[in-house]
This record gives structure tokens, C-alpha cells and sequence, in this order.
């Protein structure tokens, strides 16, 4: 069950979004206010916000830049331009008044999407072990050891903070990069995985890393490293 407060100044507005999250069997309502102020004491109860942007004396957008740790949020105004600055928050979704049930039920299954992803990063977060066969016996790997990891055709090597000798495993990067949590590895070639914490220097084709290993950024994955950088 996702937690839910709505936000909304216009009563009509707010009554709707009431009917609207009863009608959904995956949500319960926390609260509904007509304000952010009016909202603040029930956000630590909230999995997400649907929340309203043009408000009187403090804005849904300024209220979402305001918190340290915001919800989700869901963002509903009858103003398309704010479209590109909700995003620019991580919004999950942007709802333009008037909407259907039909296009609110689509953003909660985003809202769903979304809120199931960060719960499966949480939880390699959580148990950062890593298990692997080699040489006839299990090989528990910490996950904030890895410095970075090579492939070697059916192979790969795994590069640890705290041993001079790779581990080898038999083991493919494209299974490793999936159980590895996205906002601390990156593969940047087809032969290569780097922790992003472990990067001393970087340009559009290369990485040095804080162990004087210089990798080179593939092609491919080029536009996305670039992206990674230019969020730094």
C-alpha cells in the first residue's frame, strides 16, 4: 500500500483527488490539505505527494525544493510551463488540470514503478554481499570493496580496495552490473565496471581511478558517463 497526502488550495480540486486515490486499491489517503504548511506535520507518514504548484504563500515547487528528504512527489497545476522544472525535482509524474481517472490511474502506476525500483536499490543497500563460486568454494564479496571489475570472455576480475590479486569468477558483467546498486557503479566500456566513488579524474574517454588505474570509456556508454559528469 502506497501512503498518500494530497495538496491541492482549491476545495473542488482537492475533493476530486480525495475520490480519485479511494478509487485506486493500491493507495490510502494520509491526508488531504489545502496547503503545504497545513501538510508538513503528516510528511514523514507519506510514501508520496500529489501536490499542487501554484498556491498562495508557499508554492508546491519552492515546498518540494524546501525539504531535505521529499517524498515522492506527483505534481497537479493547470499550468503546462512548470512541466520541465517539475522534472528538474525528480518528479515522478506531471499531471495538467483538468485530468481523467484514466491519466491520474497512469501516474499511480508510474508512482508504483518508481517507488518498487528505489525499494530494490534499498534493499542491495542493505545486504551489500555479494556471493561467488570459485575454486570449488563461496567467495563473499563486500560490494564497497569493489574498486572496479574487467571482463575476460566468460570471466571477469574483480578489483578490491583491500587485496593486491584480483578475484577471478566465472561470471558474465552484464549479470554483475544488475545486481550492483546504479548510483555507485557504472559500466563504462563492454569490458568494464567502475565504482563511481573510486574515480580520482575523468574526461569523455577515460577514468583514472584513486588507485592509478586509467580505464577507457567506451563509445557506446560514452553519452551516458557523460550525463553521470555533467550531474556532479
Amino acid at each position: 500500500m502506497i501512503r498518500v497526502i494530497v495538496i491541492d488550495d482549491e476545495p473542488l480540486a482537492l475533493r476530486q483527488m480525495e475520490l480519485y486515490v479511494g478509487k485506486v486499491p493500491f493507495l490510502t489517503l494520509v491526508s488531504a490539505c489545502r496547503s503545504a504548511a497545513a501538510a508538513a506535520p503528516f510528511l514523514e507518514q507519506a510514501d508520496a505527494l500529489f501536490l499542487d504548484i501554484n498556491m498562495p504563500d508557499l508554492s508546491g515547487m519552492d515546498f518540494i525544493k524546501s525539504l531535505p528528504h521529499p517524498p515522492a512527489v506527483i505534481f497537479t497545476t493547470a499550468y503546462s510551463e512548470y512541466a520541465v522544472e517539475g522534472f528538474r525535482v525528480n518528479a515522478v509524474d506531471y499531471l495538467l488540470k483538468p485530468f481523467s481517472f484514466k491519466e491520474f490511474l497512469a501516474s499511480c502506476e508510474k508512482l508504483c514503478a518508481h517507488l518498487e525500483m528505489k525499494a530494490a536499490v534499498s534493499a542491495r543497500e542493505t545486504d551489500p554481499i555479494l556471493h561467488f563460486k570459485a575454486d570449488y568454494r563461496t567467495v563473499n564479496v563486500d560490494i564497497h570493496k569493489i574498486v572496479y571489475v574487467e571482463s575476460m570472455s566468460e570471466y571477469i576480475r574483480l578489483f578490491l580496495s583491500d587485496s593486491d590479486t584480483p578475484l577471478v569468477v566465472l561470471y558474465s558483467l552484464k549479470h554483475l552490473i544488475g545486481q550492483l546498486p546504479p548510483e555507485r557503479f557504472m559500466r563504462i566500456h563492454r569490458s568494464y565496471i567502475v565504482a563511481l566513488g573510486h574515480i580520482a579524474e575523468a574526461s569523455r574517454t577515460s577514468v583514472r581511478l584513486d588507485n592509478g588505474k586509467t580505464l577507457p570509456v567506451g563509445e557506446s556508454y560514452r553519452p551516458a558517463f557523460a550525463e553521470y559528469l555533467a550531474s556532479c
